[in-house]
């Protein structure tokens, strides 16, 4: 994959190309580049009031095709999943070296498996300060176009929104995932992305992933199958670790607004040169962008062209 420079503050460079197809911008579609919502800030959760005066966003009918919906949630009395617990991670991690560490790392997956039928368009929501609005807008375009689309949820932003977060949870055209419980490059040895300082140990990455993979189960009883790390960087390690807690470290072949700084007419070029197989990137909770006008000029002419849309699960 080509990426163009310079990167969105939030970690997301830009990509120009994807492993299908090469999109030629001009210095206008590219533009200059401003603090994103997603950048990390240090915050942590705990510091944040819950946003109880968040738009409503009411859930819309089950999509036509696929068939199946899967939205990550958990049908009461099933019980929380068994995960390896922190001790066994540690250990089973002990004396590992990191290995290489970026958006495309060994183990971490990119796109849909071989020969997928569908692309799969995946919205982050980062949380902190600058980070736990919500795009009613691309909502809304999602749900007029019956396009699934996977959510990938920091738990900041879940506790800045839990009335929405239950609606989102609700939605059977929606699919929950894990982005991270402070929104911090997943690695064991402290690599920073932008500048953004990653989880220094074993244990700090095993907590980024599974104190909001527990949190979203007890609060909204999403069972995530998927996760996506702040920056969407990992290192080696992390991606491993993933895997060793049965959930899958998902990234993208294409990005959809650069970390919601893409102008509306970018935003629109990256959508209609999704292909099956592909998996998108952007954000839903930077309603001052150009990702809801953007994705609403491109879903209609991706859809047109015949590209169906999934969720990950169901596209995997």
């Amino acid at each position: 994959m080509i990426y163009a420079m310079p990167a969105s503050p939030d970690g997301h460079l830009v990509p120009l190309s994807s492993r299908r197809s090469l999109l030629a911008f001009g210095a206008a579609a590219l533009g200059s580049f401003v603090l994103s919502g997603c950048a990390a800030d240090g915050s942590s959760e705990s510091s944040l009031a819950p946003a109880n005066s968040a738009p409503s966003v009411h859930p819309a009918p089950a999509p036509a095709s696929p068939a199946a919906s899967s939205t990550g949630a958990v049908a009461p009395g099933d019980g929380a999943p068994e995960f390896l617990d922190r001790d066994k991670a540690i250990d089973m991690f002990k004396g590992r070296a990191a290995g290489s560490f970026g958006l495309e790392v060994p183990g971490i997956q990119l796109g849909l498996p071989e020969g997928a039928k569908f692309a799969a368009l995946t919205f982050d929501a980062c949380g902190g300060p600058r980070g736990s609005a919500v795009d009613t807008a691309l909502l809304s375009t999602l749900r007029a176009h019956r396009a699934p689309a996977t959510l990938f949820i920091n738990q900041r932003w879940a506790r800045a929104n839990p009335g929405l977060m239950k609606e989102l949870v609700a939605d059977p055209l929606f699919e929950i995932a894990n982005h991270g419980t402070l929104h911090a490059p997943l690695c064991i040895a402290g690599q920073k992305a932008y500048g953004i300082p990653g989880t220094a140990s074993v244990g700090s990455a095993y907590d980024e992933v599974m104190e909001n993979q527990r949190y979203m189960a007890g609060e909204f009883g999403v069972d995530a199958r998927f996760f996506r790390s702040g920056t969407a960087h990992m290192d080696e390690a992390g991606a491993a670790l993933c895997r060793a807690l049965g959930i899958v470290p998902m990234n993208f072949t294409r990005n959809l607004d650069a970390g919601a700084t893409f102008a509306a007419s970018a935003v629109a070029s990256q959508v209609k040169l999704l292909k099956s197989g592909d998996v998108g990137i952007g954000h839903f909770n930077q309603p001052g962008s150009g990702t809801a006008a953007g994705v609403r000029a491109g879903l209609g002419p991706l859809l047109d062209s015949g590209i169906k849309l999934a969720t990950l699960s169901q596209g995997f």
